[in-house]
């Protein structure tokens, strides 16, 4: 959530910003409505003053016997006129607060321009592209091949964008999560956390995916909704929640792994045949939480993190910094890390690392007390995946791939897979 103090102080700068996202924000709508709703506030409070008045009256003339007939009628007009104020007040305050909730994070002046993906700016690659002798075949033909992928299977328990993963396969996307969770935290320093994989309505308003992104998550039908986590930065983030922090008690970094839901509202048509898009999905996520000026290099540093776990699996990846219209919401700055998949010949997205400033925090009533003054003031938030689990095990299996159609494991992993070099179809 952007300061609604600066917003009232300088609403169009705000919208300035916001409009390089493609957001429109109508300053001069949302100054109007705070203006009322100054106005609303000072005659609520000047009303329950004259009806307290008014009471304090009545009471004294009860006591001298006098006739309080009239200051009653005037107490029931003041009840009417107070009751019809405060529910303006509270209708109007209401609006502000959804639009408030609405609005995307500010911008880090840093960010390019641009207006979807095709503007994003390559900042740097690493590793070298497997150039094959042979016809490359994706995770899909792959993996149905070696009978260790079945998506006929779970379309007809769960229906489409779902997998069963069987036998090698299985144990390698394990192996791939230990190994992550190993080096982020004996490594990178980070607290592994086990976490709830079902959270209530306020913990995804804090960290943004409420209301914006309602459809992109899957509820329960209960009288008090429970929400399946669309990643780990939820139940990481809000670790932090309505918490104060010492000063002495930042940086913390947190590693989780879990399961993650997302309906896919949006993806209509994109990626509807493989593991690429999923409804579930496994995933070791990152979280920062650092004072106000150490953000940007946190956020170097999680990007680097990430790097390390490809450069340790030798698959080629690029990372480009994502520009104004491409952005996530509650970033004010992110990097994608994209591996190549040689059975598509392009990179995709296999980590976002982001950071969101005070954004979350201000939602969640995250602070630490400030060193010098001893003042709370809000901490910033990061977040980045570390990596995704499921785009692992499609990267490893098609830069990997032989020409018979087994699969070659990283030497990293080989500790975890009881020292086996390959996997190859089951006879």
């Amino acid at each position: 959530m952007i300061d609604p103090k600066l917003l009232r102080q300088s609403a169009v700068d705000v919208a300035v910003n916001l409009a390089r996202r493609g957001y429109i924000f109508d300053a001069d709508e949302y100054l109007a409505l705070q203006e009322r709703r100054k106005i609303l506030q000072v005659e609520t409070q000047q009303l329950q003053s004259e009806r307290n008045s008014s009471a304090k009256a009545i009471g004294e003339a009860k006591a001298q016997g006098e006739d309080f007939e009239p200051l009653l009628a005037a107490v029931e007009d003041l009840g009417e006129r107070l009751s019809k104020s405060e529910s303006s007040l509270q209708e109007l305050q209401v609006r502000l607060r959804d639009i408030e909730l609405d609005l995307p994070n500010l911008l880090d002046d840093s960010v390019p321009d641009g207006k979807d993906a095709k503007d994003n700016v390559e900042v740097r690659t690493w590793g070298k592209i497997v150039d094959f002798d042979f016809e490359v075949r994706d995770h899909i033909d792959l993996g149905e091949a070696l009978g260790m992928i079945d998506f006929e299977a779970a379309s007809r328990m769960s229906g489409s964008r779902f997998t069963v993963i069987k036998g090698a396969l299985a144990r390698l996307q394990r192996a791939l999560i230990q190994f992550m969770l190993d080096t982020h935290t004996q490594e990178h320093g980070y607290e592994e956390t086990y976490v709830p994989y079902l959270v209530h309505e306020q913990a995804l308003i804090g960290t943004g995916q409420l209301p914006k992104f309602a459809d992109d998550l899957f509820k329960t039908d209960t009288e008090t909704p429970f929400y399946l986590i669309p990643t780990a930065e939820v139940p990481l983030t809000n670790l932090v929640c309505n918490v104060l922090l010492e000063a002495d008690q930042l940086p913390q970094k947190y590693a989780a792994h879990t399961p993650c839901f997302r309906s896919e509202a949006g993806s209509y048509g994109q990626d509807t045949r493989g593991m690429i898009r999923q409804h579930q999905f496994e995933k070791v996520e990152l979280v920062h939480f650092v004072a106000v000026d150490e953000s940007k290099a946190a956020l170097e540093l999680l990007t680097g993190h990430a790097e390390v776990i490809l450069q340790k699996l030798e698959l080629p990846y690029r990372v480009v910094e994502l520009c104004a219209g491409d952005i996530g919401f509650g970033s004010a700055k992110t990097y994608d890390i994209e591996v190549w998949l040689p059975g598509q010949q392009k990179y995709r997205e296999i980590s976002s690392c982001s950071n969101y400033n005070d954004f979350q925090a201000r939602r969640m009533k995250a602070r630490r007390r400030h060193p010098d003054t001893g003042k709370p003031e809000l901490i910033h938030t990061l977040n980045g995946s570390g990596v995704a689990a499921g785009r692992a095990l499609i990267a490893v299996m098609e830069n990997y791939q032989n020409d018979d159609g087994s699969i070659g494991i990283p030497a990293v992993l080989r500790p975890y897979m009881s020292g086996a070099e390959i996997i190859s179809a089951r006879h």
